[in-house]
């Protein structure tokens, strides 16, 4: 869960737009790069950050949520289900909560140890900076 300075549409926009989406996604020292990109229900993308690449399928894309598989290339077997939901606190203010489900505890825990959850922080903060300098 966290909260931005910006409204449920820019949010949206900037997990559904892939110009946008590549220049905050990821860790600070890796670029990515879109390879598919198709945000709408029954839809599908695909990227690469640095040398890893990732695909998955968005299964309902509206304005307030967002459900989407995420599959690493590199572990195609630990797919996960993410919900991403974007809730109006009003004055121009947003939490984006989200929710990844994985079929273990073994998966989980190599997430964890990969350095993911280090580059959603960083990613997150790229986007904040793009909300404060009116890219998004």
């Amino acid at each position: 869960m966290r909260d931005f300075a910006a409204t449920p549409a820019q949010l949206f926009r900037a997990h559904t737009d892939p110009g946008l989406f590549a220049q905050w996604v990821g860790p600070d020292r890796m670029t990515t790069r879109i390879d598919h990109w198709d945000a709408r229900t029954g839809g599908s993308w695909r990227y690469a950050s640095g040398d890893y690449w990732f695909h998955g399928s968005f299964h309902d894309v509206r304005p307030d949520r967002i459900v989407q598989t995420f599959t690493d290339e590199s572990n195609p077997d630990g797919v996960a289900l993410e919900t991403l939901w974007f809730d109006d606190l009003g004055g121009g203010r947003t939490r984006l909560r989200t929710r990844a489900l994985v079929e273990s505890f073994e998966i989980r825990d190599a997430w964890l140890r990969s350095g993911m959850e280090t580059g959603m922080n960083e990613g997150y903060a790229k986007l904040e900076r793009m909300l404060i300098d009116g890219t998004v």
